[in-house]
């Protein structure tokens, strides 16, 4: 049974950090892509980053990019988000997924996945 367990949400103040961890059971981590998403309550799921299978290659959103960095360890089955420079705009429920397949980064950019997290809350106050 495939698993992608959230954690490292939190209540922060605007300007502060956090760092989120993706932890993946019953899957072969490695053949994913991986990618964050967020929703904010009343708005769309939203794409945030996404990094290819081995680790070299990432993408940002415009919202996020110089603020975020994604990242990966295989042997740990592990995907990170480290979010920096908070703003109250950030807030929403954070969710990591997984794409398979030949096209799996564009996948992740477009919003699919074959498997997502519960999620985890990150609320940040002014």
């Amino acid at each position: 049974q495939v698993q992608l367990v959230e954690s490292g949400g939190g209540l922060v103040q605007a300007g502060g950090s956090l760092r989120l961890s993706c932890a993946a059971s019953g899957v072969t981590f490695s053949w994913y892509a991986m990618g964050w998403f967020r929703q904010a309550p009343g708005k769309e799921r939203d794409f945030v980053a996404a990094i290819n299978r081995s680790g070299v290659t990432t993408y940002y959103a415009d919202s996020v990019k110089g603020r975020f960095t994604i990242s990966r360890d295989n042997h740990e089955n592990t995907m990170y988000l480290q979010m920096n420079s908070l703003k109250p705009e950030d807030t929403a429920v954070y969710y990591c997924a997984a794409a398979g397949g030949t096209f799996a980064m564009s996948t992740i950019r477009s919003g699919g996945y074959d498997y997502r997290g519960q999620g985890t809350q990150v609320t940040v106050s002014s």
